[in-house]
């Protein structure tokens, strides 16, 4: 008879098994970054835009390409099953991630008063970093869910009914070897 017993990955594991969708997530969200602060960058000095105006344009600009990358690259495995709640959702999350970064580069500019470029552009660097967090965690929390997992063939029946076929098989065995 066999026995089997599941047990949860470790910390480390579950880590190792995070890292490529981790250096995926990187390179949507740093090809996001650099749309980010083209824009950021075009709107206050091309357009003469104020800081939070032209941080809430870079990051919806940056929003929209972004969720093209996760959806059709880094999570084009996941349930899609309903694409008007994972967008519903996705800009959600956006949204909040932009308010984060937004209310950085606002506290900077308005607050404490640093409202040259150079430091308008470190405030976003913080803010685009703590926003950064959050929708890693939520995307892959809430966004894009992973699709449920096949159970194995033995977990589906239960492990008391593997056990009575493996008894009928003994039995049945020993009646043929005699």
């Amino acid at each position: 008879m066999t026995q089997t017993t599941a047990t949860q990955p470790s910390l480390v594991q579950r880590l190792r098994g995070m890292s490529d969708e981790m250096i995926k997530f990187g390179v949507v969200g740093l090809s996001g970054v650099a749309v980010n602060f083209l824009v950021f960058w075009i709107c206050i000095n091309a357009l003469g835009l104020a800081s939070m105006r032209s941080n809430v344009a870079a990051t919806l600009v940056a929003i929209a390409t972004n969720y093209l990358g996760y959806r059709y690259w880094l999570y084009k495995d996941r349930d899609a099953a309903s694409r008007k709640r994972e967008i519903t959702l996705f800009l959600v999350f956006s949204g909040i991630g932009m308010l984060i970064e937004t209310g950085v580069v606002g506290f900077s500019d308005y607050v404490l008063g640093l409202n040259t470029h150079l430091e308008l552009i470190a405030a976003k660097v913080v803010g685009l970093g703590i926003g950064t967090v959050f929708r890693f965690v939520s995307y892959r929390t809430w966004v894009f869910k992973a699709m449920p997992e096949l159970a194995e063939p033995e977990a589906a029946v239960g492990p008391e009914v593997v056990t009575e076929a493996e008894l009928l098989l003994a039995t049945e065995e020993s009646r043929y070897v005699k």
